[in-house]
């Protein structure tokens, strides 16, 4: 079966009420499609452009239970070795997750800095569990089970969210909000607990 080139969609900024709408799951049928393999082919294409490390469906524009995780080695090299092991951030090759079901280890939350392509410009300290694990179908619709921590943990329950329409901004502590320059220029290489004193903003 032949399928068009894959090209770069628009994505959706917050304020559009397709990213407040909790999306629908994908029949079995429609994951096999040609529309819908199509789809997945578009959203890789875009979320590698962006670039970005995840993206959902209702980023850009419909409302689909299917999100497009991956992150790279070129994701990771401004990164230095100690954010890599404190963020726990591994390679992650690409995968597809339809119709995911997510459950939280148990733990103590973990804070780190959380930007969102849908707030484009934009981060703030989101606390996430540690651990998750998630069922799902791949894109052949097949089932999967996924057992991730840290940063990959972070990224499934980020792009699960936009799925039930929830935003990072909702779970973030809003006195943290930075642009990304500031991030770059301020916070970057200091710990969470600098950056919340420096902000004078109450641990959770």
């Amino acid at each position: 079966m032949c399928y068009k080139r894959a090209v770069i969609l628009p994505i959706v900024q917050a304020g559009d009420s397709v990213l407040r709408v909790p999306a629908r799951p994908l029949s079995l049928d429609e994951i096999q499609s040609p529309t819908i393999q199509q789809l997945i082919a578009d959203m890789r294409e875009t979320m590698r452009a962006a670039p970005g490390v995840g993206l959902a469906a209702p980023q850009i524009g419909l409302g689909l239970q299917l999100a497009v995780i991956e992150d790279a080695p070129e994701y990771q090299a401004n990164a230095t070795a100690a954010e890599l092991a404190e963020r726990e951030r591994a390679v992650v090759p690409f995968q597809v997750i339809i119709n995911p079901v997510l459950t939280l280890e148990p733990g103590t939350p973990i804070e780190f800095f959380e930007g969102c392509l849908s707030v484009d410009g934009w981060m703030a300290i989101v606390p996430r569990a540690a651990a998750v694990r998630v069922e799902a179908l791949d894109e052949n619709g097949r089932d999967v089970r996924i057992t991730a921590r840290g940063w990959h943990a972070r990224i499934l329950q980020h792009e699960i969210d936009h799925l039930h329409g929830t935003l990072c901004i909702d779970r973030m502590d809003p006195r943290t909000l930075s642009s990304h320059a500031n991030y770059s220029k301020l916070w970057r290489g200091h710990s969470i607990e600098e950056v919340r004193a420096a902000l004078q903003a109450p641990s959770r």
